[in-house]
């Protein structure tokens, strides 16, 4: 698994823009459809909400991505 921590200077980032800064997701699109296959998940559970709020102490796992953020 790849373990990639990101810091966030707000107080939340919304997933797909996580996805994109990331670059697990090239563009918008790619993320969004991320999310609506249900590859997504937020603290070990499935997410499907493009827009859902990502706060610190989060995680999120894609594929073999696992994303803290601090």
């Amino acid at each position: 698994m790849n373990t990639l921590k990101f810091q966030i200077t707000q107080d939340y980032i919304e997933l797909i823009k996580l996805l994109k800064a990331t670059g697990i997701a090239e563009n918008g699109g790619e993320a969004k459809q991320l999310v609506k296959e249900g590859k997504v998940f937020l603290n070990n559970v499935v997410e499907v909400q493009m827009r859902k709020k990502i706060l610190k102490g989060d995680s999120v796992q894609i594929f073999n991505h696992l994303i803290l953020v601090e």
